[in-house]
Protein backbone atom coordinates (compact mmCIF):
# COMPACT_ATOMS: atom_id res chain seq x y z
CA UNK A 1 0.00 0.00 0.00
CA UNK A 2 1.93 3.00 -1.32
CA UNK A 3 0.25 6.31 -0.58
CA UNK A 4 -0.18 8.69 -3.50
CA UNK A 5 -1.45 11.76 -1.62
CA UNK A 6 -0.89 13.01 1.92
CA UNK A 7 -3.00 15.08 4.25
CA UNK A 8 -0.79 15.47 7.32
CA UNK A 9 -2.20 16.10 10.79
CA UNK A 10 -0.37 16.68 14.04
CA UNK A 11 -1.45 15.33 17.43
CA UNK A 12 -1.55 18.15 19.97
CA UNK A 13 -0.83 15.62 22.70
CA UNK A 14 0.61 12.14 22.86
CA UNK A 15 -1.41 9.38 21.21
CA UNK A 16 -1.43 6.73 23.91
CA UNK A 17 -3.87 4.11 22.60
CA UNK A 18 -2.20 0.76 22.06
CA UNK A 19 -2.89 -1.11 18.80
CA UNK A 20 -5.00 -3.53 20.82
CA UNK A 21 -7.09 -0.74 22.34
CA UNK A 22 -7.48 0.88 18.93
CA UNK A 23 -8.50 -2.46 17.42
CA UNK A 24 -11.20 -2.90 20.06
CA UNK A 25 -12.57 0.60 19.50
CA UNK A 26 -12.67 0.22 15.72
CA UNK A 27 -14.46 -3.10 16.13
CA UNK A 28 -17.46 -1.18 17.48
CA UNK A 29 -17.80 0.64 14.15
CA UNK A 30 -17.01 -2.10 11.67
CA UNK A 31 -18.22 -1.58 8.10
CA UNK A 32 -21.64 -2.91 7.17
CA UNK A 33 -23.11 -2.63 3.65
CA UNK A 34 -25.89 -0.11 3.02
CA UNK A 35 -29.33 -1.17 4.14
CA UNK A 36 -32.09 -1.28 1.56
CA UNK A 37 -33.20 2.25 2.38
CA UNK A 38 -29.83 3.76 3.35
CA UNK A 39 -28.07 6.24 1.10
CA UNK A 40 -24.62 5.53 2.55
CA UNK A 41 -22.69 3.48 5.04
CA UNK A 42 -19.36 4.09 6.82
CA UNK A 43 -17.20 1.74 8.83
CA UNK A 44 -13.76 0.30 9.47
CA UNK A 45 -12.44 -2.55 7.39
CA UNK A 46 -9.15 -4.50 7.46
CA UNK A 47 -6.39 -2.65 5.55
CA UNK A 48 -5.39 -6.03 4.09
CA UNK A 49 -8.87 -6.55 2.70
CA UNK A 50 -9.78 -10.22 2.23
CA UNK A 51 -6.21 -11.17 3.15
CA UNK A 52 -6.55 -10.02 6.76
CA UNK A 53 -8.91 -9.68 9.68
CA UNK A 54 -7.21 -7.04 11.83
CA UNK A 55 -8.69 -3.53 11.65
CA UNK A 56 -5.36 -2.07 12.80
CA UNK A 57 -2.36 -3.24 10.80
CA UNK A 58 0.75 -2.53 12.87
CA UNK A 59 4.32 -2.61 11.60
CA UNK A 60 7.43 -0.91 12.96
CA UNK A 61 5.36 1.14 15.40
CA UNK A 62 3.03 2.51 12.72
CA UNK A 63 -0.71 1.77 12.72
CA UNK A 64 -2.55 1.52 9.40
CA UNK A 65 -6.34 2.02 9.32
CA UNK A 66 -8.86 1.80 6.52
CA UNK A 67 -12.26 3.50 6.39
CA UNK A 68 -14.73 2.12 3.87
CA UNK A 69 -17.63 4.14 2.50
CA UNK A 70 -20.50 2.80 0.45
CA UNK A 71 -22.94 5.06 -1.41
CA UNK A 72 -26.10 4.20 -3.27
CA UNK A 73 -25.94 5.78 -6.71
CA UNK A 74 -29.26 7.45 -7.42
CA UNK A 75 -28.81 10.11 -10.13
CA UNK A 76 -30.94 13.25 -9.76
CA UNK A 77 -32.15 12.84 -13.36
CA UNK A 78 -33.61 9.40 -12.52
CA UNK A 79 -35.39 10.78 -9.44
CA UNK A 80 -36.71 13.79 -11.35
CA UNK A 81 -38.03 11.66 -14.23
CA UNK A 82 -39.82 9.30 -11.85
CA UNK A 83 -41.20 12.25 -9.89
CA UNK A 84 -42.48 13.98 -13.03
CA UNK A 85 -44.20 10.78 -14.13
CA UNK A 86 -45.89 10.41 -10.74
CA UNK A 87 -46.98 14.08 -10.63
CA UNK A 88 -48.43 13.95 -14.14
CA UNK A 89 -50.26 10.72 -13.36
CA UNK A 90 -51.73 12.16 -10.15
CA UNK A 91 -52.81 15.42 -11.83
CA UNK A 92 -54.48 13.53 -14.69
CA UNK A 93 -56.21 11.09 -12.34
CA UNK A 94 -57.53 13.68 -9.85
CA UNK A 95 -57.89 16.65 -12.21
CA UNK A 96 -55.95 19.05 -10.00
CA UNK A 97 -52.60 20.81 -9.71
CA UNK A 98 -49.88 19.28 -7.55
CA UNK A 99 -48.07 22.05 -5.69
CA UNK A 100 -44.57 22.29 -4.21
CA UNK A 101 -45.27 20.93 -0.71
CA UNK A 102 -46.91 17.82 -2.08
CA UNK A 103 -44.17 17.41 -4.69
CA UNK A 104 -41.56 17.31 -1.93
CA UNK A 105 -43.47 14.51 -0.21
CA UNK A 106 -43.83 12.66 -3.49
CA UNK A 107 -40.08 13.05 -4.08
CA UNK A 108 -39.34 11.44 -0.72
CA UNK A 109 -41.64 8.56 -1.69
CA UNK A 110 -39.89 8.17 -5.06
CA UNK A 111 -36.46 8.07 -3.43
CA UNK A 112 -37.63 5.49 -0.88
CA UNK A 113 -38.96 3.36 -3.72
CA UNK A 114 -35.84 3.64 -5.91
CA UNK A 115 -33.11 3.33 -3.26
CA UNK A 116 -33.31 -0.47 -2.81
CA UNK A 117 -32.82 -0.87 -6.58
CA UNK A 118 -29.90 1.55 -6.84
CA UNK A 119 -26.35 0.39 -7.52
CA UNK A 120 -23.75 0.92 -4.83
CA UNK A 121 -20.21 2.28 -5.03
CA UNK A 122 -17.51 1.58 -2.46
CA UNK A 123 -14.46 3.64 -1.66
CA UNK A 124 -11.63 3.04 0.79
CA UNK A 125 -9.55 5.72 2.52
CA UNK A 126 -6.31 4.56 4.10
CA UNK A 127 -4.39 6.37 6.81
CA UNK A 128 -1.70 5.63 9.33
CA UNK A 129 -0.95 6.85 12.83
CA UNK A 130 2.67 7.38 13.80
CA UNK A 131 2.59 7.73 17.62
CA UNK A 132 6.30 8.51 18.01
CA UNK A 133 6.19 11.31 15.44
CA UNK A 134 2.71 12.39 16.64
CA UNK A 135 1.38 12.32 13.10
CA UNK A 136 -1.78 11.09 11.43
CA UNK A 137 -1.43 10.84 7.66
CA UNK A 138 -4.38 10.27 5.32
CA UNK A 139 -3.97 9.00 1.78
CA UNK A 140 -6.20 11.52 0.02
CA UNK A 141 -6.00 14.82 -1.83
CA UNK A 142 -9.57 15.72 -0.87
CA UNK A 143 -10.24 17.97 2.12
CA UNK A 144 -13.76 16.55 2.27
CA UNK A 145 -12.57 12.93 2.42
CA UNK A 146 -10.00 13.84 5.05
CA UNK A 147 -12.66 15.51 7.19
CA UNK A 148 -14.97 12.50 6.87
CA UNK A 149 -12.13 10.24 8.00
CA UNK A 150 -11.19 12.47 10.95
CA UNK A 151 -14.80 12.91 12.02
CA UNK A 152 -15.51 9.18 11.95
CA UNK A 153 -12.29 8.30 13.78
CA UNK A 154 -13.07 10.96 16.39
CA UNK A 155 -16.52 9.45 16.87
CA UNK A 156 -15.03 5.96 17.11
CA UNK A 157 -12.39 6.67 19.76
CA UNK A 158 -14.23 9.58 21.46
CA UNK A 159 -11.34 12.02 21.14
CA UNK A 160 -8.91 12.93 18.35
CA UNK A 161 -6.71 15.91 19.30
CA UNK A 162 -5.23 16.67 15.88
CA UNK A 163 -4.71 19.81 13.82
CA UNK A 164 -3.47 20.28 10.25
CA UNK A 165 0.30 20.35 10.38
CA UNK A 166 1.58 23.92 10.53
CA UNK A 167 5.04 25.44 10.14
CA UNK A 168 6.61 28.72 11.24
CA UNK A 169 7.24 29.73 7.65
CA UNK A 170 4.47 30.44 5.15
CA UNK A 171 4.58 27.80 2.37
CA UNK A 172 3.66 30.18 -0.52
CA UNK A 173 6.38 32.64 0.53
CA UNK A 174 9.05 29.98 0.89
CA UNK A 175 8.15 28.16 -2.33
CA UNK A 176 8.10 31.50 -4.15
CA UNK A 177 11.63 32.14 -2.88
CA UNK A 178 12.68 28.71 -4.15
CA UNK A 179 11.29 29.56 -7.55
CA UNK A 180 13.01 32.94 -7.65
CA UNK A 181 16.34 31.37 -6.63
CA UNK A 182 15.91 28.47 -9.03
CA UNK A 183 16.51 25.81 -6.37
CA UNK A 184 14.94 24.46 -3.21
CA UNK A 185 16.43 23.79 0.20
CA UNK A 186 16.87 20.89 2.63
CA UNK A 187 17.33 18.30 -0.12
CA UNK A 188 14.48 19.57 -2.33
CA UNK A 189 15.00 20.15 -6.06
CA UNK A 190 12.55 21.89 -8.37
CA UNK A 191 10.90 19.84 -11.08
CA UNK A 192 8.71 21.05 -13.96
CA UNK A 193 5.30 22.00 -12.58
CA UNK A 194 4.03 25.06 -10.73
CA UNK A 195 0.74 26.79 -10.01
CA UNK A 196 0.97 30.53 -9.40
CA UNK A 197 -1.65 32.91 -8.01
CA UNK A 198 -2.03 36.62 -7.46
CA UNK A 199 -2.69 37.21 -3.74
CA UNK A 200 -4.49 40.45 -4.59
CA UNK A 201 -6.88 38.97 -7.16
CA UNK A 202 -9.01 35.89 -6.49
CA UNK A 203 -9.13 33.51 -9.42
CA UNK A 204 -6.05 34.93 -11.09
CA UNK A 205 -4.14 31.65 -11.46
CA UNK A 206 -1.49 30.40 -13.88
CA UNK A 207 -0.63 26.70 -14.21
CA UNK A 208 2.58 25.53 -15.87
CA UNK A 209 3.44 21.89 -16.59
CA UNK A 210 6.47 20.34 -18.21
CA UNK A 211 8.27 23.66 -18.16
CA UNK A 212 11.70 24.90 -17.13
CA UNK A 213 10.89 26.68 -13.89
CA UNK A 214 13.96 28.88 -14.22
CA UNK A 215 12.77 30.29 -17.57
CA UNK A 216 12.25 33.97 -18.29
CA UNK A 217 8.50 33.42 -18.59
CA UNK A 218 8.33 32.23 -14.98
CA UNK A 219 10.59 35.08 -13.92
CA UNK A 220 8.21 37.62 -15.49
CA UNK A 221 5.23 36.11 -13.68
CA UNK A 222 7.07 36.42 -10.38
CA UNK A 223 7.98 40.03 -11.13
CA UNK A 224 4.28 40.69 -11.74
CA UNK A 225 3.57 39.68 -8.13
CA UNK A 226 2.54 36.07 -8.56
CA UNK A 227 3.15 33.64 -5.70
CA UNK A 228 3.45 29.86 -5.63
CA UNK A 229 0.36 27.86 -4.71
CA UNK A 230 1.64 24.42 -5.75
CA UNK A 231 5.12 23.29 -6.70
CA UNK A 232 6.51 19.99 -7.95
CA UNK A 233 9.74 18.89 -6.31
CA UNK A 234 12.05 15.92 -5.96
CA UNK A 235 13.45 14.94 -2.58
CA UNK A 236 16.88 13.29 -2.39
CA UNK A 237 16.13 11.34 -5.57
CA UNK A 238 13.98 9.18 -3.28
CA UNK A 239 10.55 10.54 -4.12
CA UNK A 240 8.81 13.27 -6.07
CA UNK A 241 5.59 15.12 -5.32
CA UNK A 242 3.62 18.34 -5.57
CA UNK A 243 3.64 20.47 -2.40
CA UNK A 244 0.49 22.55 -1.87
CA UNK A 245 0.17 25.85 -0.04
CA UNK A 246 -1.31 24.08 3.03
CA UNK A 247 1.50 21.46 3.03
CA UNK A 248 -0.76 18.88 1.47
CA UNK A 249 1.15 16.48 -0.77
CA UNK A 250 -0.21 15.35 -4.14
CA UNK A 251 0.96 12.93 -6.83
CA UNK A 252 3.49 11.30 -4.54
CA UNK A 253 5.79 8.89 -6.40
CA UNK A 254 8.53 6.84 -4.81
CA UNK A 255 11.70 6.20 -6.79
CA UNK A 256 12.47 2.83 -8.32
CA UNK A 257 15.28 2.46 -5.76
CA UNK A 258 12.75 2.55 -2.91
CA UNK A 259 10.26 0.26 -4.64
CA UNK A 260 12.95 -2.28 -5.46
CA UNK A 261 14.26 -2.21 -1.90
CA UNK A 262 10.77 -3.08 -0.64
CA UNK A 263 10.91 -6.19 -2.83
CA UNK A 264 14.41 -7.33 -1.83
CA UNK A 265 13.02 -10.17 0.23
CA UNK A 266 10.62 -12.57 -1.41
CA UNK A 267 7.38 -12.26 0.53
CA UNK A 268 5.60 -15.55 1.15
CA UNK A 269 2.17 -13.95 1.47
CA UNK A 270 0.21 -10.82 0.68
CA UNK A 271 0.45 -9.85 4.35
CA UNK A 272 4.26 -10.09 4.32
CA UNK A 273 4.50 -7.95 1.18
CA UNK A 274 2.10 -5.44 2.70
CA UNK A 275 4.35 -5.24 5.77
CA UNK A 276 7.46 -4.73 3.67
CA UNK A 277 5.82 -1.97 1.63
CA UNK A 278 4.29 -0.32 4.69
CA UNK A 279 7.56 -0.29 6.65
CA UNK A 280 9.59 1.00 3.71
CA UNK A 281 7.03 3.70 2.88
CA UNK A 282 6.71 5.02 6.43
CA UNK A 283 10.47 4.98 7.04
CA UNK A 284 11.00 7.12 3.95
CA UNK A 285 8.08 9.40 4.71
CA UNK A 286 9.21 10.03 8.28
CA UNK A 287 12.60 11.16 6.93
CA UNK A 288 10.84 13.22 4.28
CA UNK A 289 8.66 14.99 6.87
CA UNK A 290 11.71 16.12 8.84
CA UNK A 291 13.20 17.83 5.80
CA UNK A 292 9.79 19.17 4.76
CA UNK A 293 9.08 20.78 8.12
CA UNK A 294 12.63 22.11 8.40
CA UNK A 295 12.44 23.61 4.91
CA UNK A 296 9.38 25.60 5.97
CA UNK A 297 10.89 26.96 9.16
CA UNK A 298 10.13 24.14 11.58
CA UNK A 299 6.90 23.05 13.22
CA UNK A 300 4.60 25.70 14.61
CA UNK A 301 4.82 24.92 18.32
CA UNK A 302 1.82 27.07 19.22
CA UNK A 303 -0.41 24.30 17.80
CA UNK A 304 0.80 21.79 20.39
CA UNK A 305 -0.70 21.33 23.85
CA UNK A 306 2.32 19.37 25.10
CA UNK A 307 6.05 20.09 24.70
CA UNK A 308 7.71 18.42 21.75
CA UNK A 309 10.40 15.77 22.25
CA UNK A 310 13.93 17.18 22.05
CA UNK A 311 14.63 15.69 18.61
CA UNK A 312 11.55 17.46 17.22
CA UNK A 313 12.59 20.82 18.64
CA UNK A 314 15.61 20.69 16.32
CA UNK A 315 13.39 20.59 13.23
Amino acid sequence: MWFKNLKIYRFTQSFDMSPEELEEALGEEIFEPCGRHSKESLGWTPPLGRHGTQLVHTANGQNMLCLQKEDRILPASVVNDALLERVESLEAKEGRKVFRKEKLQLKDDVIAQLLPKAFTKRQKVFAYISPKERLLVINTSSHNQAEIFLSFLRRTIDSLPVVPVGTKGTPPDIMTTWLKDGYGSDNFDLETEVELFNPKEDGNTVRCKGQDLTSQEIEELLKAGKQVKKLSVAWKDRLSCVIEDDLGIKRLKFSDVILEKANEYDAESVAEQFDQDFVMMTLELNRFYKDLFRAFGGLERARLEEPMPEEEQEQ
